[in-house]
């Protein structure tokens, strides 16, 4: 059951108040983690690579802390806008290549909202060709509630969601320019059979759930 989509009348009405809240005082859940993935980096820093880097905000970040920083997405919209962030980034490189056709060694590869997106099994396995010995991989991710773990998690995510939005945004949004919108997948994977395929390729990696709707993946080689 996804409490995101009760069908209880006082349920939705509590929802849509949450989200006209929300939409006033909005925040990003994924660039939100984006601090953690930088307080995680790898020693060695020369090769990061940025699987699905939307519109450029993490890699350009990655590209002040590695000699060399690589953003791929398959969107168009999103390549145009991460490379116009990215312009004054000389290191820093975006284009539409695949994970199974990059080439590494890489000391870090992130996703951020993109392994859902991908066949993981398939991926995760790219992932490890690619990784330097040392190198690491950091994930930001969603899953489908399926669990009463997982959907009061969730729960908490909802109620917290308004008062962080509050905290990082308290002035109500106003009319501006509107970005891209990032292509959007529903994910199928719950968190305990992802945490499986995980624990199979990539043994002692640290799996946590986490507010905002997200959990993380944090493995070194």
């Amino acid at each position: 059951m996804d409490i995101r989509r009760v069908e209880n009348p006082v349920i939705r009405r509590a929802a849509e108040g949450l989200h006209q809240f929300n939409s006033r005082h909005p925040w990003s859940h994924n660039d939100h983690f984006h601090r953690w993935i930088l307080a995680n980096l790898p020693a060695r820093r020369g090769t990061a690579i940025d699987v699905g880097c939307g519109q450029g905000a993490l890699v350009a970040q990655l590209g002040t802390r590695f000699a060399r920083a690589h953003g791929t997405d398959r969107d168009a919209a999103m390549r145009s806008e991460a490379t116009r962030r990215c312009a004054h980034l000389p290191n820093v490189t975006i284009d539409g290549s695949q994970l199974a056709d990059l080439e590494g060694p890489a000391d870090l590869i992130t996703m951020v909202a993109v392994l859902h997106h991908l066949d993981v099994r398939q991926a995760l396995n790219d992932v490890r060709r690619l990784l330097a010995p040392g190198g690491r991989f950091l994930v930001v991710g969603l899953a489908a509630p399926v669990s009463v773990m997982d959907n009061a998690w969730d729960l908490a995510s909802a109620v917290t969601n308004p008062l962080i939005g509050l905290i990082k945004h308290p002035r109500p949004a106003s009319g501006g320019p509107v970005p891209p919108p990032f292509p959007v997948r529903d994910p199928q994977l719950s968190f305990d059979q992802l945490r499986t395929i995980v624990a199979d390729v990539m043994p002692g990696a640290q799996m946590r759930r986490r507010l905002g709707f997200r959990h993380t993946i944090a493995w070194t080689k």
